[in-house]
């Protein structure tokens, strides 16, 4: 696969130019919005109907990702992904023609900790490696060789998991000549030309100084990796570079749009559109996986953090992101793919219903073992789990989605906990975002397990946070985080659900869980 040659390194990081007298209601911002399973390009328009500004989003263009099995492992099938973007944005061009409008820029998130590799003609030299293959498990005894895990913890702050980037740059067999763009910038790379890394994927690479905010250059010495293996890096709110001829001519796109560095990690973007009312809340980004935490403003780098295995990763803003992965939906899913598969029709809600009538202090599970990170018959895999554990868990559908979602609510309260503690912070409440926020029995059964109000939505909190920051680099919104998830809360139908004692928690708002829908506040 081929791309376009880099731009000259010379053209500068900087602010969103903001043509003059333009009109807020003719400007969208497109949303390139990535995860492990699928895709959206989103067109998001700042509101003002009310005298209180909102954001309007449109899904103008949807589209499957995954893994496949290629040269040996499990890669991404990366030239179908970008030929989706590029569809993606010209659905988004002429949703913005219709309407009389213009995308004023493009703002790209993706999952973390995954890259691919470029060589110095601009061409990506492989499909990229996902984080779920196993090569990098062998390479974690050689970086520790090298680097003892201490150190590497007090200069990156990184939780370990043995996908991080760094361990899956130790098993590249050659990288001479060649860069290292994590996924989100490999795709603003392939529509400009010009390289960059954006701060808060980069902080997940286990390559990164968490109090510096620069590079961790000794790493790359000690691991004998290339000093300029990545590009210089670029903040949430500055432009990446503008849309190449042929990329403008694809899509049907101006050729001087811009691609706006955002919270290019998902959760960063999702954090960023968290609607808390004050610093003193958690969150639980649930999708795919669960990214469960607080937010701070300087790194914890203790052993006692170390050991607890918590991450401090950057935020928008210059913020840390302290948290730690505990499973998520994958569990959820990969159950159904396989039900799916064996013929079983029942859907997720009467799924939910079945596990909601079941009695709590069923089995549990360690949610994010990394025995479940692999796909493949995922309902024997949890059955096996819990028969380790000396119990049984019944051969039936409801029961094992029961013990998936006790098993997270029981994590996220363990490691809400644990943040208190290591952070010296009291939480008052828990926002959970993205598309665990709809599981409403997840929702009570994470009330009761941490004994905290559970304020859920939004489901599009990624999608938000992105389009917020490229609207602000804009020139359309001004302040700080504060000022923008005020947006987010007066905008959005949270649901909240106050903690019960009872043997079954319900799968719908009801009056023995307090769950009640709110429109903003």
């Amino acid at each position: 696969m081929t791309g376009p040659r880099p731009a000259p390194d010379a053209v500068p990081a900087g602010a969103v130019p903001v043509t003059a007298g333009a009109e807020s209601a003719g400007r969208l911002f497109a949303a390139v919005d990535i995860g492990a399973s699928s895709g959206r390009v989103i067109l998001g328009r700042i509101t003002d109907d009310t005298g209180n500004p909102g954001v309007s989003l449109e899904t103008v263009r949807r589209f499957p990702n995954g893994v496949v099995k290629s040269g040996g492992g499990l890669r991404w099938d990366f030239e179908a992904l970008f030929a989706e973007v590029l569809n993606g944005l010209a659905a988004a061009a002429r949703a913005a023609a219709a309407r009389g409008a213009r995308i004023t820029s493009i703002g790209i998130d993706t999952w973390a900790v995954d890259y691919g590799l470029v060589n110095d003609a601009g061409e990506l030299v492989a499909q990229p490696y996902s984080y779920r293959d196993e090569r990098s498990r062998a390479a974690v005894a050689q970086v520790h060789e090298r680097l003892d895990p201490a150190r590497l913890y007090g200069t990156t702050g990184l939780q370990f998991l043995d996908f991080n980037t760094i361990y899956q740059l130790a098993a590249e067999p050659d990288l001479d000549g060649l860069q290292a763009l994590l996924i989100p910038d490999l795709i603003a790379f392939l529509l400009t030309g010009v390289r960059r890394t954006e701060a808060t994927n980069a902080s997940t690479t286990g390559l990164f100084d968490a109090v510096a905010g620069e590079w961790a250059t000794e790493f790359l010495t000690a691991l004998d990796l290339p000093q300029d293996l990545f590009p210089p890096l670029v903040q949430p709110g500055e432009a990446v570079g503008n849309l190449l001829p042929a990329i403008a001519a694809r899509t049907g796109l101006p050729e001087q749009t811009p691609v706006v560095a955002v919270g290019s990690h998902d959760t960063a973007s999702a954090v960023a559109a968290v609607p808390a009312e004050t610093g003193d809340f958690a969150y639980i980004s649930s999708g795919t996986w669960s990214l469960v935490g607080v937010e701070l403003q300087h790194p914890v780098l203790t052993e006692a953090s170390r050991l607890a295995n918590f991450t401090n990763e950057r935020g928008v803003d210059g913020t840390i992101r302290y948290l730690r992965n505990v499973g998520g939906l994958w569990l959820l899913s990969e159950c159904q793919r396989t039900w799916a598969a064996q013929g079983l029709t029942l859907s997720l809600s009467q799924l939910l219903d079945g596990a909601a009538a079941l009695p709590s202090g069923g089995p549990r599970i360690n949610a994010d073992d990394p025995a479940f990170t692999a796909p493949e018959n995922m309902p024997e895999r949890i059955r096996a789990a819990v028969r380790h554990t000396g119990a049984n868990l019944a051969d039936q559908a409801t029961a094992i989605v029961r013990c998936i979602l006790d098993s997270l609510a029981a994590g996220y309260a363990r490691t809400i906990r644990d943040a208190e503690r290591l952070a010296d912070r009291s939480i008052d409440v828990v926002h959970i975002v993205g598309g665990g926020s709809q599981n409403r029995l997840l929702c009570q059964l994470t009330a009761n397990a941490t004994g905290k109000q559970v304020i859920a939505g939004p489901v599009e909190a990624t999608a938000l946070g992105n389009v917020l920051v490229q609207a602000r680099a804009a020139g359309e919104l001004a302040g700080g985080l504060a000022e923008l998830r005020k947006i987010v809360a007066g905008g959005t139908a949270l649901e909240r659900y106050e903690p019960v004692a009872s043997s079954s928690a319900p799968s719908t708002p009801a009056g023995t869980g307090r769950s009640a829908m709110n429109r903003g506040r």
